[in-house]
């Protein structure tokens, strides 16, 4: 009897727009200040992408940097995820431009919309492929342009989201780190709380939505730092207790970049002290799906070996969700 197969990511690759706008930037944009927007959420700068650079664009370059270290061919890519919110277009795909600027052909590519949690949805999604055989290399993207959907003057979200892209492949052939216990969850009675509510049906292109800033991202702050608490920590204790570990075996926390409050939070009720918490919330901001994404590719830089490294996400859904990676010595 063979063994059954292991989901395991082989590299990672991530991209940031060249264009930082500081603190002191949105002071003259809307009434804040610096030491407003440290205080209350620990962001410093942002990425914002180009005007004319789309998400597929994001997604490209940080695809091409993980394909390159993980030293395989494109026609080894059996399939393409993408998690996003802020798709080149409603339809086709993001995942299908992707596919289109890399030059892969056949595959199948599809996204993910799970928001902020969207890219431990993916790894779980591409895991779930990997280990039943169905496809031996999956190419997951996460890339954001959340500046396309902030209303600029609003001081209470324009201050809190950035524009970035992460990737990742995951094999059942090789790697040394691999995908383990997840929990995945959403809670459909709080789609008020954070959403863009025109664009899609319910409230379609019009001079009135234009007017209404109805195209922009919405949220009621105080409700979204509640029920990110709450979900991002019951998930992440769902998963420990999964994999029969507690905390304390934790290398490394890597929390959805949100702020540093929900972020402080949640490692203090999971008892995981603060020096081993990932962060590039002041550097990046708020990126949606893609600051796992490009989180992951930072914390993989630093640990090596055999480690376990904890995700843990909670979006717009309300969404929520977390991994755990476990280092395999380079197996």
């Amino acid at each position: 009897m063979s063994e059954p197969i292991k989901a395991r990511i082989i590299s990672t690759g991530a991209y940031l727009p060249e264009k930082i706008l500081t603190n002191k930037d949105l002071e003259s944009i809307v009434e804040t200040s610096d030491e407003w927007i440290t205080t209350r959420t620990g962001i410093k700068k942002r990425h914002i992408a180009a005007k004319n650079e789309t998400t597929s664009d994001m997604g490209v370059i940080a695809a091409k940097r993980a394909i390159e270290k993980a030293g395989i061919s494109y026609d080894k890519i059996d399939a393409i995820i993408v998690a996003t919110i802020t798709p080149d277009m409603l339809f086709p795909s993001t995942a299908s431009f992707i596919q289109k600027k890399l030059g892969i052909t056949s595959i199948p590519c599809f996204d993910i919309g799970a928001a902020c949690t969207g890219y431990i949805y993916a790894l779980v999604t591409a895991a779930q492929f990997i280990k039943c055989g169905a496809f031996k290399n999956v190419l997951l993207v996460a890339a954001e342009k959340l500046s396309a959907i902030t209303d600029w003057e609003d001081r209470s979200t324009c201050v809190l989201f950035g524009d970035g892209a992460g990737a990742a492949i995951v094999s059942g052939e090789r790697g040394n780190m691999e995908i383990g216990e997840f929990f995945l969850g959403t809670d459909g009675r709080f789609t008020d709380i954070l959403n863009v509510p025109g664009g899609g049906v319910f409230c379609p292109a019009s001079e009135e939505s234009i007017k209404n800033k109805m195209h922009f991202l919405k949220m009621k702050g105080q409700e979204v730092y509640k029920y990110a608490v709450k979900y991002m920590c019951e998930s992440a204790e769902k998963v420990l207790a999964k994999a029969n570990i507690s905390s304390e075996s934790i290398d490394c926390l890597l929390p959805h970049q949100a702020n540093m409050r929900i972020i402080k939070a949640v490692g203090k009720r999971l008892k995981i002290p603060q020096e081993k918490i990932y962060l590039n919330v002041h550097d990046c901001g708020n990126m949606s799906a893609a600051s796992s994404s490009v989180g992951l590719d930072g914390v993989l830089k630093k640990h090596n070996g055999n480690q376990k490294i904890l995700m843990v996400a909670f979006g717009a859904g309300l969404t929520f969700g977390s991994l755990l990676l476990e280092g395999m010595d380079n197996q």
